[in-house]
């Protein structure tokens, strides 16, 4: 009786983990991760083509006067909409998720698409207050759940896919949303008369410029991906643009703050890099001389714990 059980505990303890709850993605959130994308993607396209209320470029007209992006930096809504495209089909498309991502950022990337997209409805509409807590929520349930899996993102390897269909994406899109919120922020309160006096309003134009700037430096300390930074840089280079004849200490502040960033950005990730890379090549060395075998599942914890 003794020894039965004896060995019923050594095979539980030397059983394989169950890890079917965190490399497999739900089932249910897969289709709706690509219908959210769709509905991101063709609201504005819709809104466009119909004449549907106010343009994008109307309603923030509306309130420029304190901040203004040049036009042509939204352009990149297409590499972002292209980007969110590919994640969606990769949602969609059963497979393993060793790294938990899709499973973890299904439900927060559905709600930031459902976000972006009533944004449109809105702005159409002229709803100064209601763009403005839809972007904020749009920004903040997307790029809180990221940085609270900055460690597993740290740890994807170069080449592994949801590195690409996954963290860049929902990343660009953070990154891009965290320069359009303190603007959208700064446009609605001077379209409704509403900043505040204490500070005049170049003042307060540099002030989002700076909350945009210290969100991407948080961003990439965490995340140590350019895919967040790089948008933030492209919305204030074309700040700058929009800003430099007609407020020269603003526009070009934007630029300053904008090189800055991408000088700060390059250096944390090609830096993290060179480091996970050394890391990586010594464990991969010690698995393979102190324990005979390949070195891949040493490595990938080793980088996973940092």
């Amino acid at each position: 009786m003794s020894s039965t059980v004896v060995t019923q505990k050594a095979a539980a303890d030397t059983a394989p983990p169950d890890t079917a709850p965190t490399d497999v993605q739900p089932r249910h959130a897969q289709p709706l991760v690509l219908a959210a994308v769709a509905f991101a993607v063709l609201t504005p396209l819709i809104q466009n083509l119909a004449g549907l209320g106010l343009t994008q470029a109307e309603f923030a007209a509306r309130g420029d006067s304190t901040l203004r992006v040049e036009g042509y930096a939204f352009s990149i809504w297409g590499l972002i909409y292209a980007g969110l495209i590919v994640h969606g089909v990769r949602q969609a498309v059963p497979g393993p998720d060793a790294a938990g991502l899709r499973r973890r950022l299904a439900w927060p990337a559905i709600a930031a698409l459902i976000g972006i997209g009533v944004w449109i409805v809105v702005a159409a509409m002229g709803l100064q207050v209601a763009s403005v807590v839809v972007i904020f929520f749009s920004l903040l349930v997307l790029l809180v759940p990221l940085l609270s899996v900055a460690k597993t993102i740290r740890g994807l390897g170069l080449t592994a896919p949801d590195r690409w269909v996954t963290v860049w994406p929902l990343a660009g899109l953070a990154g891009w949303l965290t320069v359009a919120a303190p603007l959208n922020l700064i446009n609605a309160a001077t379209a409704l008369n509403a900043l505040p006096p204490a500070l005049p309003p170049t003042a307060w134009a540099l002030t989002a410029v700076a909350l945009a700037a210290g969100l991407a430096v948080i961003g990439v300390l965490s995340l140590r991906t350019l895919a967040y930074p790089l948008p933030v840089a492209w919305g204030l280079i074309g700040a700058f643009v929009a800003e430099q004849a007609r407020n020269p200490m603003l526009g070009f502040t934007a630029l300053g703050v904008a090189l800055v960033l991408i000088t700060v950005s390059a250096i944390v990730v090609f830096g993290f890099s060179r480091r996970k890379g050394r890391t990586l090549k010594g464990d991969s060395s010690a698995t393979v001389a102190f324990d005979g075998v390949t070195s891949a599942g040493t490595a990938d914890t080793g980088a996973e714990s940092r």
